[in-house]
């Protein structure tokens, strides 16, 4: 398996992806991709987008939205699956474990998501835009990229 690593991820930030993909014996390379973070050459029409938590999905969705949207369609227009992978913590393992987030930005903002409005706007996403929404841990971020990559065809939404 060879992985493109979309070249405008934060190199601190994947460093243990890499490391993970190197003691696999896994080939990777830096490259721009039209959408995702990762995607492997085995199957480009499935893409990998990797948030670092759930605050940072739950900006994309809120402040960053058109932009956020924008990725979805284009990545429906180019006929590729783009699902999500979140890192966040053993507390998050499914997207109904959404529900129970506490958003640390509740206490500044009264207008933050809570954790189960945040839920609801992935819920409708999924079936909008024909995604999935995954959940790891930092350490196993490499690992479940791998495995999405490798078996994720099976879990592949049809588009259109």
């Amino acid at each position: 398996m060879t992985i493109q690593i979309d070249s405008r991820e934060k190199p601190r930030a994947i460093q243990g992806i890499k490391d993970y993909f190197d003691r696999a014996g896994i080939k990777w390379f830096s490259s721009k991709l039209p959408v995702g973070d990762y995607v492997s050459l085995d199957n480009s029409r499935l893409a990998i987008d990797r948030k670092q938590n759930l605050s940072e999905l739950c900006t994309n969705i809120c402040q960053q939205h058109d932009r956020f949207q924008a990725e979805l369609i284009r990545a429906n227009e180019l006929g590729i699956t783009l699902l999500f992978l979140v890192e966040h913590s053993r507390n998050i393992a499914t997207l109904s474990d959404v529900r129970n987030w506490a958003n640390p930005r509740k206490t500044v903002s009264p207008y933050a998501l809570d954790g189960m409005e945040l839920y609801k706007r992935l819920v409708t996403i999924e079936n909008k835009y024909c995604t999935r929404f995954y959940f790891c841990t930092k350490q196993n971020t490499g690992s479940q990229i791998v495995d999405l990559l490798t078996y994720g065809r099976l879990y592949q939404i049809k588009i259109g």
